[in-house]
């Protein structure tokens, strides 16, 4: 009888809710929702999981959940900072993002202490945070971390039809267990909301105007800060970009990925034939990857240690697509292996024990916000379609690259979701606040039918910027990046009128800024500390190859992006 009751008004509020949502499709409050009043950051010491030194200080940054209730649900995202060290010459804070989705940043302010950043640190606060969903933000997770660190794993790269079968059962229950766990908050981890995020932290840290530099996934949602807060921009820089077209994100972006990094792959695999003296694993490419594939074979029948497959073979190899500091580790690695020396695979490829909850809760938010941003194909058909026709040439990413994103084919739809949200209120119907919780969620419903009937639904934000709008922003990018490839620098300098970029020619070292090539070094630190623009597109001569023997330091360990 209660049930009847409870839903008995909630026809009514719909009703309602229907009738005095405008007409156009999103209420106004969707459109462009209320702006919330962010308070001021109080700063102390931070949690000892955050495993920060004392020379940091951390801070709570409240957000609300969804912008359109600005008032409703609140989540907190923690925040680091190191001041400027020469007070005299401070120009303000800088916020760093190093990408993903699902990276946190709450390490940057250590990177002042970098001989190659002191002179920036000087100037400005290092400012790092841990976006929604990642680390201690409104964690977010889909699936017992034991349950997705488990190992071995099988990577194939072209699968038969009963492996596919299998990877599909395994993304379909990927997209389930993220909705049993996030419930009705799953939709609010998307682009948009880090960039209203971005803005709120630019607020809270009391900086009129935002000095942010974003990597790889950094890139697009400071494009989207870009373009909702063209006002709110003092300098920008963005480091390894992703192509920002809408039609790319971020179905698309995923297929030209697979194809950047087989080329990536086939320099290193050249980069291995060249130093055959050392490695013996044969003098071409082909020699090399038959190298390869003999290994993955191999631990296919008996995994090493126990732990490790091809899958995480492929998982330590892909790094060598990321950046060619691992080039030496890795071919010493494969070397060793097949020469009867297991050892330095296994230091390199052997599953963390400690790191299963932060690669998962970093899965996590990645799938949540890549689903969540755009339509994704729901037909099977397609998805083996593009796949299998890509493999034929860059067969190294393409499926492994295919799982990983497989659980958008079965990603709830916006309805589906306030569906879910109004199934919990229901549910909380014992509790004090439960009227109200009940008229937001049905209010909630209501927006999501009519916008839907009305408009479809919606796609990816459309990154652009007036002429003069913004201020001139830069643009790093290498030639030969994988992760995101030098196209997607060239589309978003055509929709960021003034903006400058600078490419590192012949390399492809994913993250640029402040690394190895003391050219493009120059650019930005002479951008972040004179607010100094080079021309409209600038060269830089590619690094120094690695060479043989070489160790990767701990910053090059350190990548940016998936």
């Amino acid at each position: 009888m209660r049930a009847l009751a409870l839903y008995g008004t909630i026809g009514s509020l719909l009703v309602t809710a229907l009738a005095t949502a405008p007409a156009g499709g999103a209420t106004g409050a969707a459109a462009a929702p209320p702006a919330p009043v962010p308070h001021r950051l109080e700063f102390g010491r931070c949690a000892a999981v955050e495993h920060l030194p004392s020379t940091v200080e951390c801070g709570r940054l409240t957000v609300p959940l969804d912008y359109a209730r600005p008032d409703g649900k609140k989540i907190h995202l923690t925040v680091s900072r190191i001041r400027a060290t020469a007070r005299g010459e401070r120009q303000g804070a800088l916020v760093f993002n190093p990408g993903g989705p699902g990276a946190s940043s709450m390490e940057f302010p250590l990177y002042g202490a970098l001989p190659k950043w002191r002179k920036v640190a000087r100037a400005y606060d290092f400012v790092g945070y841990a976006p929604r969903g990642v680390g201690r933000s409104a964690p977010l997770s889909c699936q017992n971390p034991k349950e997705f660190a488990k190992a071995p794993t099988d990577s194939r790269m072209h699968p038969d039809a009963a492996f596919k079968r299998q990877k599909r059962a395994e993304a379909r229950a990927y997209a389930r267990g993220c909705v049993r766990r996030a419930g009705a908050d799953l939709p609010y981890y998307n682009s948009v909301n880090n960039a209203r995020d971005l803005d709120m932290l630019r607020a809270a840290l009391g900086e009129k105007k935002l000095t942010f530099m974003g990597a790889s996934y950094g890139t697009y949602f400071g494009a989207v800060y870009a373009t909702l807060f063209p006002g709110h921009v003092r300098r920008m820089i963005f480091d390894s970009v992703v192509n920002p077209a809408p039609h790319k994100i971020w179905y698309r972006n995923n297929l030209d990925q697979d194809l950047a990094f087989e080329r990536r792959w086939g320099d290193w695999l050249g980069w291995v034939a060249r130093h055959n003296d050392r490695y013996h694993l044969g003098t071409t490419k082909k020699a090399v990857q038959q190298a390869y594939n003999k290994a993955a074979g191999k631990l296919r029948r008996t995994p090493l240690n126990g732990k490790i497959g091809p899958g995480q073979l492929q998982s330590a190899f892909l790094k060598t697509g990321y950046n060619d500091a691992f080039w030496p580790m890795r071919a010493e690695a494969l070397a060793g292996y097949l020469h009867g020396n297991p050892k330095p695979l296994i230091a390199q490829a052997l599953p963390r024990n400690t790191g299963a909850a932060a690669d998962e809760n970093s899965n996590a938010v990645y799938t949540a916000v890549e689903c969540n941003d755009a339509p994704w194909p729901h037909d099977w058909r397609t998805w083996n379609r593009d796949n299998t026709e890509i493999a034929r040439i860059a067969p190294f990413e393409t499926w492994d690259n295919a799982w990983m994103n497989l659980p958008c084919a079965y990603w709830p739809d916006r309805p589906a979701s306030a569906a879910a949200e109004l199934d919990d209120a229901v549910h909380r119907a014992d509790h004090p606040a439960a009227g109200r919780d009940l008229a937001d969620a049905v209010g909630q419903v209501a927006r999501t039918q009519v916008d839907d009937a009305l408009h479809g639904r919606r796609g990816p934000l459309d990154v652009h910027t007036e002429p003069g709008a913004l201020p001139p922003v830069l643009l790093l990018a290498a030639e030969r990046d994988a992760a995101t490839p030098y196209r997607g620098a060239l589309e978003l300098q055509h929709r960021l009128p003034g903006s400058s970029l600078v490419t590192e020619n012949g390399a492809g070292t994913h993250g640029v800024a402040f690394n190895d090539n003391a050219c493009v070094n120059r650019y930005a630190e002479a951008y972040l500390l004179h607010g100094k623009i080079p021309g409209h597109k600038v060269y830089c001569a590619p690094r120094a190859e690695p060479l043989p023997g070489q160790q990767a330091t701990r910053a090059q360990h350190a990548l940016p992006g998936k």
